[in-house]
């Protein structure tokens, strides 16, 4: 996956505003909306750009309850793994999640209408899952930031 100055100018706008026209958006980066529009497809189909989303707040939508939720599995098996991979991305409560070094396996973010509903999501997804070793719940005061955008930087020129 190669890209330019040109694409890393496109990355930085779409970003910050991915519905911006292709007009406008080739007119920051120096292009015409033909052009434009061509990288943006070969940004797409080769993978950078991975998804083109809106960041809906949780709270407008009635999740105001927000977890970071440490997971440890009992065995660190492939197979264990992967079907707990399987099982974060089947359920709609789990925003985001990562397979991680250190003290937990895995760092979830969970949203729920209410601690009531968050205690039977755990109930459902965690303790009837034998391979969990254990679970360690951070509720989220404040979201002091969100969002996918990543840094930058333009491959140098050779």
């Amino acid at each position: 996956m190669q890209y330019d100055r040109i694409d890393a100018r496109i990355l930085e706008i779409v970003q910050k505003n991915n519905r911006l026209t292709s007009e406008v958006i080739g007119e920051l980066a120096g292009l015409s909306a033909t052009a434009c529009q061509r990288r943006l497809k070969r940004l797409r189909s080769e993978g950078i750009i991975e998804a083109d989303v809106s960041i809906v707040s949780p709270k407008a939508v009635g999740r105001p309850i927000q977890m970071l939720v440490l997971v440890s599995l009992e065995r660190e098996r492939s197979d264990i793994i992967d079907k707990f991979k399987k099982a974060i991305k089947s359920s709609a409560e789990v925003v985001n999640g990562f397979y991680v070094t250190g003290d937990a396996d895995f760092v979830l973010y969970i949203t729920a209408r209410s601690m009531e509903d968050y205690e039977q999501f755990t109930r459902r997804f965690f303790y009837e899952n034998s391979d969990i070793k254990g679970i360690k719940t951070m509720v989220i005061m404040d979201r002091v930031k969100a969002g996918f955008a990543v840094p930058i930087e333009a491959p140098s020129e050779e």
